[in-house]
């Protein structure tokens, strides 16, 4: 098996796409920190935050009224978050935290958002690795090895799931050296303010820089084994890369936006992936938990496999 996991890795790093792929990565990384540089220069720190979080904390007190007179005036999630900012803000204000200093810490949260793009990548290399080899004419050569069609799709899917893990851990090394050069450790403590069970909590921002970073490719892996599933069934890179791009940038938005009237929405895949929502904010659906949440994406891993390597290992794929 690892011959064959080598093999495969050997493959994709003799690609030039898979050094375009990191280098954009990096380059991604460098852009945010010369634009955040150059804002905090223009921004000198000053006390000016607390009024602004004041006035905040008015806002979300009138909408979380207007709620109480009204209930259906509210969205759920517009009240959820208000409440959120409503805690955060007046916690940041009673032990005067500022939330605008940049540090090494500030500047990798804030990448956090770059990990849509190694889920990006993740997937075209996922949707690829199954279906080039039957564009190529290639399978033929694989399936003549005395090793199992399952051993040859299993070495594939553990390829995948490492070159994500390789681009995750490109993006948090690279935005902490970034983050070091411009910003330096900062002069706050190393806390961060999470938001659980309706109170504040402080947590140490490394723990929760790397929790949050590996909770986050859970999505990743999950659309990433959706398009690998998609590859071996259809042998088509294009279909499964096209639907996998599509579910990554507007699954949970549409998700949201049904959970709004529907509670079933809850078994929906995107309602599930970002356990995130159990320790820095609030479920997508009012009692929803993450045990019901991990069981979910193992059912939806479990189906995805199945139908890979079910498909895979009885087709006439040498045909």
């Amino acid at each position: 098996m690892l011959n064959l996991v080598k093999n495969e890795w050997i493959k994709i790093f003799k690609r030039p796409g898979t050094y375009v792929m990191i280098t954009l990565i990096i380059l991604g990384v460098i852009g945010t920190g010369i634009l955040t540089k150059m804002y905090a220069s223009s921004h000198t720190q000053s006390d000016a935050w607390k009024q602004d979080a004041i006035e905040q904390v008015k806002n979300d007190q009138d909408l979380i009224t207007a709620s109480q007179k009204n209930p259906s005036s509210v969205p759920k999630d517009e009240l959820q978050n208000a409440k959120k900012d409503l805690e955060l803000n007046q916690y940041r204000l009673d032990h005067n935290m500022s939330p605008d200093e940049n540090s090494v810490w500030t500047f990798i949260n804030a990448n956090i958002t770059l990990i849509s793009f190694t889920g990006l990548f993740t997937i075209i290399v996922a949707a690829g690795i199954v279906a080039s080899e039957f564009n190529w004419g290639t399978i033929k050569l694989l399936l003549i090895r005395p090793v199992s069609r399952f051993r040859i799709l299993l070495s594939k899917y553990i390829t995948v799931i490492l070159f994500g893990l390789l681009l995750l851990a490109v993006l948090f090394v690279f935005s902490g050296i970034i983050g070091a050069i411009l910003f330096g450790g900062g002069t706050a403590s190393n806390t961060h303010l999470a938001y659980v069970n309706g109170h504040v909590e402080e947590q140490n921002i490394i723990l929760f820089l790397i929790k949050t970073y590996l909770l986050k490719s859970i999505d990743i892996v999950m659309l990433a084994t959706m398009a690998f599933m998609i590859s071996a069934v259809f042998r088509n890179s294009s279909l499964a890369i096209g639907i996998s791009i599509f579910l990554l940038f507007m699954g949970t938005t549409v998700t949201v936006a049904i959970a709004q009237k529907y509670d079933w929405a809850k078994y929906i895949l995107f309602a599930n992936t970002d356990l995130t929502q159990y320790f820095d904010g609030n479920p997508i659906i009012s009692g929803m938990t993450m045990g019901f949440s991990i069981v979910m994406l193992i059912i939806y891993f479990v189906v995805f496999h199945l139908l890979a390597f079910g498909i895979f290992t009885k087709r006439d794929v040498a045909a």
